[in-house]
């Protein structure tokens, strides 16, 4: 599984967007917990299940959701603010 990322696709204009999206996603991920970014991570990387992530971190399923819920919200509210909607 791949994750998703924007591609230049030999467009100028797109690869600068990508790169910016990439700058501000790794700015942004740094940004979070050691926790909340492995959760969000194996979640939205490595495409692992709620209860993969629960189960190999040793916490309740419902940590694992409340913490990405918590970090896609501070994510949507960065994107908004760097004015990049997806």
């Amino acid at each position: 599984l791949e994750p998703w990322l924007p591609t230049a696709e030999g467009d100028p204009q797109t690869a600068l967007d990508a790169e910016g999206f990439r700058q501000m996603l790794n700015t942004f991920l740094r940004a979070q917990s050691p926790e909340a970014r492995r959760f969000f991570l194996r979640r939205y990387w490595y495409g692992e299940t709620v209860r993969e992530i629960a189960q190999a971190c040793g916490v309740k399923e419902e940590k694992v959701k409340t913490s990405l819920f918590r970090t896609r919200e501070r994510l949507r509210k960065e994107l908004e603010r760097e004015e990049l909607k997806l």
